[in-house]
């Protein structure tokens, strides 16, 4: 027993033993000097969560976007159609290119014939001749029938804005207004636009009788039955907004003793306008969907028609043509719900309600 007690030095209170590289590694600094590398990676390259987002945000829709391209590129060619396999997207991105060479040609058509015309009314001047102007009349391009198709749709969405959002507002303030109105509202709205198109193409041919009216009827029938169908989202939008005001600020404008119309202008509407852009924004969407299917029946020059027109040619090239008009119609539809929202912003900035 006394030779393991004197052998063992830490019985008797002795330390340990310890080399000279543990004695340096022991000194004050020795905590940072041995920090872990993923510590020091941190201070190197410190996390961005705002960048991170961004890159999130960015990365996994480009991921779907791919994922469903390499899926349409994989099932297209084993689907067989009257015209063929189904275009896949290398085809229907050609037809794309395509269409945009056949506007830059026509573009240049044009060009020509209104030179040519210049020249011959600059000779029919030297000559004492009367001038003639003529209208290029080639056959609409992709592009105008796109123009055509935003321009009818605004003229659509704008007729029905200003036809909802008052009759709303009443709906929203008056209950016995809203009574007497709603069961209408309800009847209306689930109309498809196929039976609203033969009775407004009646009514516009016996009202537009000038041979050479201001707008084309196909024009003004297609933006009609834009309008019918996209007001009552709006409408009842508008109303739910108007109705759920906090009724102290309408006893504050008694108080006040508001008029009407200040009253709509500084309690009413700004406290419904995020259910009004709402109402709006979809709104929008539906006459989008519903413009196609007007312009297809309407033969209105826009992109219903080209899509109509192509299923009728029967081409080879018709269905990757309808598919990547398809893709852009979804493209604008989407553009147009972001400019919706762009425009609620801007407007209620400065909204103090």
């Amino acid at each position: 027993m006394a030779t393991v007690v004197e052998n063992s030095g830490l019985l008797k209170g002795d330390k340990p033993a310890v080399s000279d590289s543990d004695i340096a590694a022991s000194g004050p600094d020795a905590g940072e000097r041995q920090a872990p590398v993923a510590a020091q990676n941190r201070k190197a390259f410190p996390a961005n969560p705002k960048l991170m987002k961004m890159v999130k945000s960015l990365a996994l829709p480009l991921v779907g976007i791919l994922a469903f391209l390499s899926l349409w590129a994989l099932l297209a060619p084993q689907v067989d159609t009257s015209l063929g396999s189904l275009p896949g997207p290398v085809e229907v991105g050609a037809q794309g290119i395509a269409l945009y060479d056949e506007w830059s040609a026509t573009q240049d058509d044009k060009a020509a014939f209104y030179e040519a015309q210049d020249a011959r009314n600059e000779a029919a001047v030297a000559a004492g001749n009367p001038v003639q102007n003529f209208e290029y009349s080639g056959s609409p391009t992709f592009l105008d029938q796109i123009w055509t198709s935003l321009k009818t749709v605004a003229l659509g969405f704008f007729m029905a804005t200003i036809v909802a959002v008052p009759i709303g507002l009443v709906c929203g303030l008056s209950k016995n207004f809203n009574a007497a109105i709603n069961p209408l509202v309800q009847i209306m709205k689930p109309v498809s636009p196929l039976a609203w198109l033969p009775i407004v193409t009646m009514v516009i041919s016996a009202t537009m009788t000038s041979p050479d009216p201001a707008l084309p009827k196909s024009f003004v029938i297609s933006a009609i039955v834009v309008m019918l169908c996209s007001l009552w989202t709006t409408l009842i939008n508008t109303a739910v907004g108007t109705a759920s005001i906090d009724k102290d600020l309408l006893n504050v404008g008694r108080v006040l003793r508001l008029g009407w119309f200040a009253k709509l202008t500084r309690l009413v509407l700004p406290s419904a306008l995020p259910y009004i852009f709402t109402g709006m924004r979809l709104s929008l969407g539906v006459g989008w969907m519903v413009l196609i299917a007007a312009e297809m029946l309407a033969q209105n020059p826009g992109l219903g028609k080209f899509v109509w027109d192509e299923f009728q040619n029967g081409s080879s090239q018709s269905l990757a043509r309808i598919m990547f008009a398809v893709i852009v119609i979804g493209l604008i539809g989407f553009m147009l719900d972001r400019m919706m929202m762009l425009l609620e912003n801007f407007v209620s900035r400065n909204r103090t309600v």
